[in-house]
C-alpha cells in the first residue's frame, strides 16, 4: 500500500513539473482553441465515418496521458488520457519550433491495421506548437478490396497504353474519309479524276460503303454523283481484272 501511494505521489509531481515546464515554454492551448479543434475533429469523424480515428494531443500534458479528445478510438485501441505516439514523442523531444505536418503516411496497429495518417501541428497564440490533430484512416478493408478488384480488371499479355476507343460508325466512316485524302496528299478541291478514284477505292477496300448512306455522304464529299461514284469503284475493279 505504502509503494502503491509513492508511485502514484511520484507520478503528480513529475505531472505538476512537466506542465510548469512546458507552460513556461509556452506550450499550453488555449481552451477556446482545444474546444474549436474538438468540434473539427467531430466534423471530419462525422464526415469519414467509424473508420476514421480523430485524436487530439496536449503538448502541455505528460506524454503519457496527452490525449485530451479521440473519436472513434476503437481504430487504434486508445482513449482519452493515454499516452503520445511516436509523432509527438518526435515532436516533444526535438522542440522543432517550425515542425512540417506529416500528411498521408501509413502506420500500422499492434493488431495488424493499416492506417493512412496525418498530422497537424496546431499552434497557440504564441506562436508554439501546443497541440497536435491526427487522423488515422482503417484502410485494411480497402486493400482488400483494392486486392480484388485488380484481379477483376487485369488482363493477360501486354496491353496497349491506352485502352482501344469505342468510336460511333458515323465518327468512323469521316475518319475513313479524312485518311483517303490525306492517302492522295492535296486537298478534293485540287484532286483529278485519278485523285478521286484512288481515295474512293481506298474507302471502299476499308470498308466504309459497309455503313449505311455512306455513299450519299461520299460523293457529296468528293463534288461527284452517286453514279460517278460506283463508276470509278468499277473503274477501278476493271482495272484490276487480268488481261
Amino acid at each position: 500500500m505504502l509503494y502503491t501511494k509513492s508511485v502514484v505521489l511520484y507520478r503528480c509531481v513529475i505531472d505538476c513539473l512537466y506542465k510548469l515546464r512546458h507552460r513556461k515554454r509556452g506550450y499550453s492551448i488555449e481552451s477556446g482553441k482545444l474546444e474549436l479543434l474538438k468540434q473539427v475533429a467531430a466534423g471530419i469523424a462525422a464526415q469519414f465515418g467509424s473508420s476514421c480515428e480523430v485524436v487530439i494531443h496536449d503538448l502541455s500534458r505528460n506524454p503519457d496521458h496527452s490525449i485530451v479528445a479521440i473519436i472513434n478510438g476503437h481504430v487504434s485501441g486508445r482513449k482519452v488520457g493515454d499516452g503520445a505516439s511516436n509523432v509527438v514523442m518526435e515532436q516533444l523531444q526535438t522542440n522543432d519550433p517550425e515542425p512540417k505536418d506529416h500528411l498521408s503516411y501509413l502506420m500500422k496497429t499492434p493488431d495488424g491495421k493499416i492506417l493512412k495518417s496525418s498530422t497537424v501541428y496546431i499552434r497557440n497564440g504564441k506562436g508554439k506548437v501546443s497541440a497536435i490533430l491526427a487522423i488515422n484512416y482503417d484502410i485494411s478493408a480497402l486493400l482488400m478490396v483494392e486486392s480484388a478488384l485488380h484481379g477483376l480488371v487485369s488482363t493477360e499479355g501486354p496491353q496497349p497504353s491506352e485502352p482501344e476507343k469505342i468510336v460511333n460508325i458515323n465518327d468512323l466512316l469521316e475518319e475513313l474519309i479524312q485518311q483517303s485524302v490525306a492517302l492522295v496528299g492535296k486537298p478534293v478541291a485540287l484532286m483529278n479524276k485519278d485523285d478521286k478514284v484512288r481515295a474512293i477505292q481506298f474507302l471502299n477496300q476499308n470498308g466504309a460503303f459497309l455503313v449505311t448512306k455512306s455513299g450519299d455522304k461520299v460523293a457529296k464529299y468528293f463534288g461527284i454523283s452517286k453514279y460517278t461514284l460506283y463508276s470509278y469503284i468499277d473503274t477501278k475493279l476493271e482495272e484490276d481484272k487480268p488481261l
